[in-house]
């Protein structure tokens, strides 16, 4: 079926939105980024109370708009971004729990591929696969800019699940997994991204922050999530543009 000739999600002229996207799940954390890091932000669309700011960064159009929570509604924004407004790259910007003691709270991971044990890529298109991988060249660029910046970050496998992972049994999850395949992380965006970035044939990459672990008792509020997130928004805003 073809989509209307109009968005329904987002409502805005289409050279409001720049090529370059960041896309945290929190749009309140959009509304951040655009007046702590973005010069000249303006708000270009709202409907639902998804934000979606667009101003410059070093002299670059970025657009900063909220994907809210889980894989559906990540693919419904992705998707408009992609085929309304024809943006380029996508790089999700979020939080995640760790599933391995060797990362710590607040580190930095980026997906190397994401896994998810949901069939929302045959739904999507018919596509019988559980494994997504984000673009090598973003990837690439992510990579760099982090030794540039003296960051550490983590690259490996990301679980994206259907549930929120504190509450619900992880480990029996984990153990529905295939042996060859070893999550460092888990969250609920990244697939869907990746996925439809697939389809379109555009640039897309997760970088998420740790803030709970079973390996460990260290959990961050709301507050101290907000400022642990500075560094990740720097290392995505130097790689997009």
């Amino acid at each position: 079926m073809k989509p209307q000739e109009e968005p329904i999600h987002i409502k805005c002229k289409k050279t409001e939105i720049a090529e370059n996207v960041l896309m945290p799940g929190d749009p309140l954390r959009a509304k951040y980024i655009a007046e702590k890091f973005l010069k000249n932000a303006r708000l270009v669309t709202s409907v639902r109370n998804m934000f979606g700011f667009t101003g410059t960064y070093k002299g670059k159009r970025v657009t900063v708009m909220g994907s809210g929570m889980g894989m559906p509604s990540m693919s419904i924004y992705a998707f408009e971004l992609f085929y309304y407004f024809n943006v380029k790259k996508i790089i999700r910007i979020g939080t995640c729990g760790v599933v391995t003691p060797e990362i710590k709270v607040p580190e930095l991971i980026l997906a190397s591929d994401v896994y998810s044990l949901s069939n929302f890529a045959y739904i999507y298109d018919e596509t019988k696969t559980h494994l997504e991988k984000p673009s090598k060249k973003l990837n690439k660029a992510i990579i760099e800019t982090a030794k540039k910046q003296g960051q550490k970050v983590h690259v490996g496998t990301v679980l994206t699940c259907d549930q929120f992972g504190p509450y619900i049994n992880m480990d029996r999850v984990l153990k529905k997994i295939p042996k060859d395949v070893h999550p460092i992380a888990e969250e609920m965006e990244a697939y869907a991204l990746m996925h439809v970035a697939k389809v379109f044939k555009r640039d897309a990459a997760a970088i998420v922050t740790a803030v709970d672990s079973k390996f460990s008792e260290d959990v961050l509020s709301i507050e101290d999530r907000e400022k642990s997130l500075d560094d990740m928004i720097l290392l995505a805003l130097d790689s997009i543009i």
